[in-house]
């Protein structure tokens, strides 16, 4: 049974069809990529993969233990809780906070005490914030972010602050990731860095990451499927090769010629 099984999902915004009739699986462990040009529905199908909007047909399964569970009825909060997180086009930290900071709000939903131990600060709340600082340092560590962890996140350089998006996503738990244009607004540097640091957290971590991604050299690297949009529909489908040699790819991102 595949961990993501994405079934005849179609979102509508009044007559336009975003996304249209889209079937596809992701397999645990795997690292894929969903290409297309400007307007072609990726950023749509993630956000229906991750609640922020309802389908208008078709169902998202996330397998969890053997249990099929239909993403598309639950809200964000509820997903994440299923062990699935994403980032975004623009990067959305809490600037004027630590690293550290950043991944121990992520951890929140171990707090082990609540509004009043908050405001009173007794009973179990500093054994557990204690132990939140302690399990934020040992993840910064295993994601190569421990040396900044007292750094605001604003003084990060570019793709510091991508790295930290990304490291906040898994520290909710995260299993699956979908990571929405990671290289966006990068230099080749930081793109070869990123694509890096992709691989190796994938494989250390043992996650399985869907990403959207405009930048080919990231893409052709690391994906080991591809995904192709256009119009909304699912066009093509395969390893980079295949994908790159496909005409209707050629032709969706080229154009045809007369």
């Amino acid at each position: 049974m595949s961990l993501l099984k994405i079934d005849h999902i179609t979102k509508n915004f009044g007559g336009l069809a975003a996304v249209s009739n889209v079937s596809l699986t992701v397999e645990e462990g795997e690292l894929v990529g969903l290409i297309g040009p400007n307007g072609a529905g990726k950023t749509t199908l993630f956000n229906v993969l991750t609640g922020v909007y309802t389908p208008s047909e078709g169902k998202v399964l996330l397998n969890k233990n053997g249990k099929e569970i239909e993403l598309n009825k639950l809200p964000p909060y509820k997903i994440t809780h299923q062990g699935v997180a994403r980032t975004f086009q623009n990067i959305r930290l809490f600037k004027e906070l630590s690293v550290l900071e950043n991944v121990k709000i992520a951890m929140n939903e171990d707090v082990q005490y609540g509004l009043f131990g908050a405001l009173t600060r007794i009973g179990k709340f500093f054994k557990s914030e204690a132990d939140i600082d302690f399990r934020a340092h040992e993840f910064l560590k295993k994601v190569y972010l421990d040396d900044l962890a007292y750094a605001q996140a604003k003084n990060l350089p570019y793709g510091k602050q991508r790295q930290l998006e990304i490291a906040r996503a898994m520290a909710t738990g995260a299993k699956l990731l979908f990571l929405d244009e990671p290289a966006a607004g990068m230099n080749p540097h930081e793109t070869s860095a990123l694509t890096d640091f992709i691989a190796k957290i994938r494989l250390e971590m043992d996650l399985t990451i869907v990403l959207i991604e405009h930048d080919m050299s990231l893409v052709m690297k690391i994906c080991e499927r591809i995904f192709v949009l256009d119009y909304g529909k699912l066009i093509a489908q395969g390893t980079a090769d295949e994908v790159k040699n496909n005409p209707k790819v050629i032709e969706a991102y080229l154009g045809e010629e007369e």
